[in-house]
Parts: structure tokens; C-alpha cells; sequence
């Protein structure tokens, strides 16, 4: 199902601050924002526990043709919440990562041609044209709000995520009010898109937590003290 809707805590926005962000919204520029151009909306997972799925709604941009970034948040309404960051390369680029770090990023190929990944409102044809390039593409997940157990704010450790990559790991309720809410039908997309290809060199056996699970923990190190770190003359 959908995230719950979780209450964020604080007082309601005052008016005072609401004229304040009026008068700088008019004022001031947001170019990095602004660049943003689609809205994906798939489904992530976290890398050390498939069970715990979440609904992401991507709002992306191009830093250039083989890079995107994009602002992940919990739903697309007006009061959604950030709660993690994805970005995207092409395969040329994904190839020429240090094999350390292949294993955090995820392959699109699955989701992109089983029709769980899609612009919402966006005509097919439209759609079509950028999802051939995304099939192609791998990303880097990390969610800092652990919005599937209901935290009222971002609390614990980033997280990295994994997306889907075989049939069966979409939980069907999930799945199902997706559909309903948004009027789109998996079936229709996967038979749709049957033809679209992944990667060139296929899915790299060290992509997708190269079939592991991973998890983000914290630990203590000791810090240098100041007398033993160099010192910069000018």
C-alpha cells in the first residue's frame, strides 16, 4: 500500500513566514531546481531487507547526457516529503567504477521493462523515447527517511536502496493501489515495452549488491589530533 501518512511535527507555517518565502521565492533564483524535467515514480527497497518496499517519485534532471540526479520524495502532492537521492549514469560510465563500488548501484533494466517504473501523466510515445534510455542506465539509491516504519523525521543512518530485478519481489498490495491511484497497468506496460533492451554489455554481475545484501552501519574511529595534521603555509 501507499506510505502511510505520517503527522511531521512542529507548529503550522505562519503567515509571516509564508509572505517571507513569497518575497524570496519572487527575488531570488533556483536554477538547480529548475533543471529538473520528468517525475519517475518506481518502487525501491532497502539493500539489507527486501521485505521493507517503499513507493519513490523521482523528480529528476540532467547534468548532462549521461549523468541525472534526482530528488526523491514520498509522494508527488505538495506536502511530500524529501526523503532520499538517486542518481543516474549511463553504462559507459557505471563501467569505469572501482569494482568496491559497483555493488551499490542498481541495474534499471528490470523495472523499466516489467512496467514498474513510470512518468506519471506522461503519453506513452513520450514515455517510451526517454525509458529506452533509462533500461540502459544504473543508479544510486540512498534514503535518509525511513518513511515505511512511519518515523515522524528522518532518523537513524542513510540507507542505500536497491531496485527491482526479477518477478515476485513487488509486494502485490503495493503494486496493486499503485495501479489503482495513478490508472496505469503493469501488464499493459511490461507487453508494451517487451522489446526494449538493458544494458549493452548485459546487467554487470557486481551491480545490484552483486546479489548480497548490504547495510549502512555506523562506527566509531579514532580522530587525529590536531598537531598531526599538515600545515598549510601561505
Amino acid at each position: 500500500m501507499a506510505t502511510s501518512h505520517v503527522d511531521v511535527p512542529g507548529e503550522p507555517t505562519e503567515t509571516g513566514t509564508a509572505l517571507l518565502e513569497t518575497a524570496t521565492g519572487t527575488i531570488q533564483g533556483f536554477q538547480p531546481i529548475n533543471n529538473i524535467h520528468q517525475h519517475l515514480c518506481a518502487f525501491h527497497f532497502y539493500a539489507h531487507d527486501m521485505t521493507r518496499q517503499v513507493e519513490a517519485h523521482h523528480f529528476c534532471g540532467h547534468l548532462n547526457e549521461d549523468v541525472r540526479q534526482c530528488l526523491i520524495y514520498d509522494s508527488p502532492n505538495k506536502d511530500a516529503r524529501l526523503i532520499g537521492i538517486e542518481y543516474i549514469v549511463v553504462e559507459s560510465l557505471f563501467l569505469t567504477l572501482p569494482d568496491d563500488e559497483k555493488p551499490l548501484w542498481h541495474s534499471h533494466e528490470f523495472e523499466v521493462k516489467g512496467g514498474y517504473l513510470f512518468m506519471p501523466g506522461v503519453p506513452g510515445m513520450v514515455e517510451r523515447q526517454d525509458l529506452k534510455q533509462v533500461c540502459k542506465t544504473y543508479g544510486k539509491v540512498i534514503h535518509f527517511w525511513q518513511d515505511d516504519r512511519g518515523d515522524p523525521l528522518p532518523l537513524g543512518i542513510p540507507q542505500i536502496m536497491m531496485a527491482l530485478t526479477r518477478p515476485g519481489q513487488l509486494d502485490e498490495n503495493i503494486a496493486k493501489d499503485v495501479e489503482k491511484r495513478f490508472g496505469v497497468s503493469f501488464e499493459e506496460q511490461r507487453e508494451q515495452r517487451k522489446d526494449l533492451t538493458g544494458p549493452d554489455h548485459g546487467i554487470h554481475p557486481l551491480a545490484n549488491a552483486a546479489g548480497r545484501g548490504l547495510k549502512t552501519e555506523l562506527r566509531e574511529v579514532d580522530i587525529p589530533p590536531a598537531t598531526s595534521m599538515p600545515r598549510v603555509f601561505v
